[in-house]
């Protein structure tokens, strides 16, 4: 196992040349228009350069003003409106910049430049810059930058602030109990609840900007001290090899770095909850981040992984050992019961108690289709409602989902093109798929079934068993980032299987999943509050034995 996860970790061509030539290819289009133009030293020259280049944005605001109310200490602001935080910007740099702060000092012998710089401009981020493409890169990325009359140099003033939403729940992550927040857009905004609840100056955050044209900010957090560095190293090059003119969402990422392509499995795992994501931080992940995107991506990932439920943490360990195993039990109905129907009504009828096979058959004898007609054409329309429902509005959605299902499934009874037992079968399947708390995980499983359909169709239940036969051998031969996808079940790994399909009390659970490798296995001290209690029990009960 552990030399399959080297061979996955080895970096192919030469390593370091791809390096460099991969960390300057972000800037490359700015580059390539601008050059290797520098800043001038004429205010008008460089502020007509930059409206220019920006093709006369309606939305690019630029402010002339005299430094001190001095005529010949002329400057210029520049900077995007809704991109930059205008208070920023007025408060203090154009403000103490007019002279209204009053602030002390030798006009005449002082270098005007460097006044500014360690006087005047009072921000927290500024920085200095004498090419033309690195200004208006910042420019683009919600930065205001600053010229003055007579320097070949150009100041940025960190400014970048944009409205966004507010913090709200996730919708596809709800939870019964537990926090109620979830990531936010603006990337700033989701690293701020993730370090409110991971304070470990251990958590390292690495900023990437990626995609051609979008500029996009993509974060990688990981626990130093926790997670093994290879597994670091290799997101790390994943990410760097990617080259795309834009970075919209998580997906366009994910689908560039993980390890197979052609699979209906998710090899990472996206999530909307803060909390989520600190989790796996804790147990040796790393997590990846995607400006103007709620969604955080997770790696590696396990198949048992997309059945567990954040709540699962947040109840009693009885309760969550129930849920878990009802889940599993979803995810067989939902896989298999639409096949399993087909072969037994097409191949195996005698399996069928001789009075439902009695029921069952005068409910299909109107029906003027085989049973997988019958089936494909009712999970195709459940499939199309379930699409529908979930594009119309927020109020209405759900509603027209209900009643359109009832309504179909009624009126195809009544008309005799399906059977009552195909519309309670589809409506268990349908009811099983939604008990999956991750909807790419859900999503896979809706994918597999039709095929299991027609494989049952064909050969009744030896075909289900040969479908269940490839799906088990694609799995185990799945990796995410040289982590075995079936593990800790493939290979068997015994002291793993603590929080897999029942949970077992947080004083038992004291090392990290070993299949994750990670740098510190323990979670909790060798001596773990179980232990202790163990050991005051005893200690209490020999001392009552002493005593009687």
């Amino acid at each position: 196992m552990v030399m399959d996860m080297k061979k996955s970790f080895r970096f192919r061509g030469a390593k370091e040349k791809k390096k460099k030539a991969l960390e300057q290819q972000f800037a490359k289009k700015i580059e390539d228009k601008v050059g290797d133009r520098l800043i001038s030293r004429e205010i008008a020259e460089n502020v007509e350069y930059i409206k220019k280049l920006l093709g006369e944005s309606g939305d690019l605001v630029t402010r002339e003003f005299y430094i001190l109310q001095d005529p010949e200490k002329k400057a210029t602001v520049i900077y995007f409106d809704e991109l930059s935080e205008k208070q920023v910007t007025q408060n203090f740099v154009i403000r103490p910049l007019m002279g209204w702060n009053r602030v002390d000092f030798d006009k005449e012998e002082s270098d005007l430049w460097e006044m500014s710089f360690h006087t005047l401009v009072q921000a927290g981020e500024v920085k200095v810059e004498t090419e033309m493409s690195k200004a208006v890169e910042c420019l683009l990325s919600g930065d205001t930058i600053l010229f003055i009359q007579g320097y070949a140099k150009v100041m940025i003033i960190g400014s970048r602030g944009w409205s966004g939403r507010g913090v709200g729940e996730p919708r596809a992550e709800a939870v019964v109990r537990g926090p109620r927040e979830g990531l936010n857009e603006t990337l700033l905004f989701s690293l701020g609840m993730i370090r409110r609840r991971l304070k470990d100056p251990d958590l390292r955050v690495k900023m990437y900007t990626m995609g051609k044209r979008t500029k996009t900010l993509v974060s990688l957090l990981y626990v130093e001290g926790i997670v093994r560095p290879e597994i670091v190293e290799e997101v790390e090059n994943r990410l760097r090899r990617i080259d795309i003119d834009g970075v919209l969402e998580t997906n366009y990422i994910e689908e560039f770095i993980r390890d197979q392509t052609w699979t209906p499995f998710p090899l990472l795992q996206n999530t909307e909850r803060p909390d989520v994501v600190v989790a796996h931080l804790l147990e040796g992940k790393v997590a990846i981040l995607v400006d103007g995107t709620p969604h955080a991506l997770i790696a590696p990932a396990v198949f048992t992984q997309f059945y567990y439920s954040p709540e699962d943490y947040y109840q009693a360990f009885e309760i969550a050992s129930f849920l878990r195993l009802i889940r599993v039990i979803s995810f067989f109905i939902a896989l298999s019961l639409p096949s399993l129907y087909i072969a037994f009504v097409s191949f195996h009828p005698e399996m069928i108690p001789s009075k439902l096979q009695l029921a069952m058959a005068a409910g299909r004898a109107t029906v003027p289709f085989a049973s997988i007609i019958e089936a494909l054409l009712m999970e195709l329309s459940v499939e199309i409602l379930r699409e529908a429902s979930i594009r119309l509005p927020g109020p209405i959605g759900p509603t027209i989902g209900i009643v359109g299902a009832l309504v179909i499934g009624d009126a195809a009874v009544t008309a005799g093109l399906v059977s009552p037992a195909m519309v309670i079968v589809v409506g268990l399947t349908t009811i099983s798929s939604y008990a999956n708390p991750s909807y790419s995980g859900a999503i896979s499983v809706r994918l597999i079934r039709f095929p299991l359909m027609i494989l049952a169709a064909i050969f009744g239940l030896y075909g289900i068993m040969l479908g269940f036969m490839f799906l088990l051998l694609h799995l185990v031969q799945l990796r995410s980032f040289g982590v075995p996808y079936l593990a800790p079940y493939a290979p068997l790994n015994p002291s793993d299987l603590k929080d897999t399909l029942i949970r077992v009390p947080w004083p038992w659970m004291n090392r990290r999943p070993s299949f994750f490798y990670p740098k510190d296995e323990r979670r909790q001290p060798k001596e773990s509050q179980h232990d202790s209690l163990e050991k005051g029990r005893q200690t209490k009960n020999k001392k009552g034995e002493e005593t009687q």
